[in-house]
């Protein structure tokens, strides 16, 4: 609910501090004492048309705090976790008006934009009123009212994701469709360019291991005389092998005469002599796999630039040929099985659409039937607001299947005649503003709690209208309070009797040195209370008589 309102140098506000509280409020005072400024300021906060009149003659600009109390899981909440915003504790919006036209918007004392100002406003407040066209008054709207006041909200959203099913089945249609006219059109040029890669039958890694290959080749001439006075001096005529072997026939002949004196330096040249043979084996296997092969080198060096001008030409990398060569083969076998896919798809795309319209269709029927009990609710709360002739009817049109979408095939309106005979029309184009209100109304206690905001405000609702009709009006404003804060601008004292708590607009001269005229709200007791309605039922002169009807009509509802 909205719990503090606070104004700045707003037209004739100088400074408003207002508390309010949940149940139903009644606003009066006297014609041009500033109610429409409140309800202009209220607007401005909640993300409504900015307006740089709206500023203080006597200030560059103009502000408007609004300080919601609302539940925990109150959507607005989420739409504060969603913009990253703190969604903890009161929610609080702030507008500030420039003189010169520029405006900004504050939700928890951070920017925001004036359109998520106006995104959250609208799930806090709804004002009913001859000028409003939000509400009740969008159709837009129309058809989740319905919904809701029939109990079908889990039905819908059962459509809602079969449409959802039916758009994933046309995408992946229409996305196979463009692929296969995209792939028959280069067939031919698929054939060629796998025929080639497959000629060529690239392997990951081989571009790599054949560079290296390559480079080990192209430089083993200079290292082949290297290794040769390597194995020289191992295994040559002279080299190590030989004089080990000499050292160890030598020891050997000793050792008969020392009695195993020589058994460790037998033992450890026959260690170096056979790490030395290990050695001459290395270098042998190593001469060979070096051994210049200019066959060899020319093949190596042909596959090598075929994989480099293959990949150039179509601009990968070496190692990704095999890949290249795979997602081409692939595209080809789509073409060759791309027939029985697109006929499976387009099944899967009618089994969709199939389902969808058979939900939407019971759906509709479903609407249809909410809509005549709908207009019954309306009709029998239209007669004691004295709209007895008038005539309300819910329209459920039902689209072309063709152009049906998520919410399914229906297009909902409320729609009312004033007159017996005249035609059937928006309740903005048709109703007066009097009127206006109180269909609303009628419509509001007969929606009861559905799809509102947690605060109501009806402006002048029992406008042109009194007696017993102002006390039906009073009634239904005091049931609708039970499940929303409702705040009602009136002018009849039966409404006002009606409201947990009053607040008086007035216009009182300011305390500045100009001494202008300022308006000023009040809350007022019990006996200022009395004093208003009395003032409400007589007029310019309150007399004892009033004071009494008041405290009758009063008690009454008390």
């Amino acid at each position: 609910m909205l719990a503090a309102l606070s104004i700045r140098d707003i037209v004739l506000i100088d400074r408003l501090e207002l508390a309010l509280a949940p149940g139903l409020c009644a606003l009066t005072g006297e014609t041009g004492a500033g109610k429409s400024i409140l309800l202009d300021a209220l607007g401005l906060a909640i993300g409504g048309r900015a307006d740089a009149g709206l500023v203080s003659q006597k200030a560059e600009q103009g502000s408007v705090t609004a300080v919601f109390d609302v539940a925990a899981a109150h959507p607005a909440r989420f739409i504060l976790k969603e913009n990253g915003l703190d969604a903890e504790g009161d929610l609080i919006l702030r507008r500030v008006q420039a003189r010169d036209g520029r405006t900004r918007a504050f939700v928890n004392d951070q920017p925001v934009s004036i359109g998520l100002l106006r995104q959250l406003g609208d799930l806090l407040v709804e004002i009913h009123g001859q000028h409003d066209e939000r509400g009740l008054l969008d159709a837009s709207g129309h058809r989740a009212l319905l919904d809701m006041f029939g109990g079908l909200e889990a039905k819908a959203a059962t459509v809602r994701r079969l449409w959802t099913g039916v758009a994933e089945a046309r995408d992946a249609l229409r996305d196979h469709q463009e692929m296969l006219q995209r792939a028959q059109a280069e067939q031919d040029y698929l054939r060629h360019v796998v025929g080639e890669l497959d000629e060529l039958a690239p392997e990951e890694g081989e571009e790599s291991r054949l560079a290296e290959e390559r480079i080990l080749m192209m430089n083993s001439e200079k290292v082949a005389t290297d290794l040769l006075e390597a194995q020289d001096a191992l295994s040559g005529s002279g080299g190590l092998e030989a004089r080990l072997s000499q050292s160890m026939r030598r020891l050997a002949k000793a050792a008969e005469q020392v009695g195993g004196r020589l058994d460790a330096s037998i033992a450890a040249l026959d260690r170096l002599l056979n790490e030395a043979a290990d050695a001459r084996d290395e270098l042998d296997r190593a001469a060979r796999a070096l051994e210049f092969d200019p066959q060899r080198l020319e093949q190596s060096e042909a596959r090598l630039f075929a994989l480099r001008a293959a990949a150039r030409k179509h601009n990968v990398q070496p190692d990704q040929l095999a890949s290249l060569a795979e997602k081409f083969r692939s595209r080809l076998n789509d073409i060759e099985d791309g027939e029985a896919k697109l006929e499976a798809l387009t099944k899967a795309a009618e089994r969709a659409r199939a389902v969808f319209l058979e939900a939407a269709q019971e759906l509709s029927a479903l609407r249809i039937k909410a809509a005549a009990k709908l207009d019954q609710h309306v009709m029998k709360e239209l007669k004691p607001l004295k709209l007895d002739k008038a005539t309300f009817k819910t329209s459920v049109e039902q689209i072309d299947p063709e152009n049906a979408g998520p919410e399914g095939l229906d297009r909902v309106s409320f729609l009312i005649s004033t007159n017996p005979g005249a035609p059937l029309g928006p309740l903005i184009k048709i109703a007066s503003g009097g009127e206006l209100s109180r269909f609303i109304l009628a419509l509001k206690v007969s929606l009861a709690s559905q799809g509102s905001a947690p605060t109501l405000i009806f402006d002048e609702v029992d406008s042109g209208v009194g007696g017993a009709v102002a006390e039906a009006v009073g009634l239904r404003l005091a049931d609708l309070s039970g499940s929303a804060q409702i705040l009602v601008v009136t002018h009849s004292p039966q409404v006002a009797a009606r409201a947990s708590y009053h607040l008086r607009i007035s216009k009182s001269e300011a305390k500045a040195r100009d001494a202008r005229v300022a308006t000023r709200v009040d809350s007022l007791d019990e006996m200022e209370r009395l004093e208003e309605i009395a003032r409400m039922l007589a007029g310019a002169t309150v007399t004892d008589e009033a004071r009494a009807a008041a405290a009758k009509l009063i008690g009454s509802h008390a």
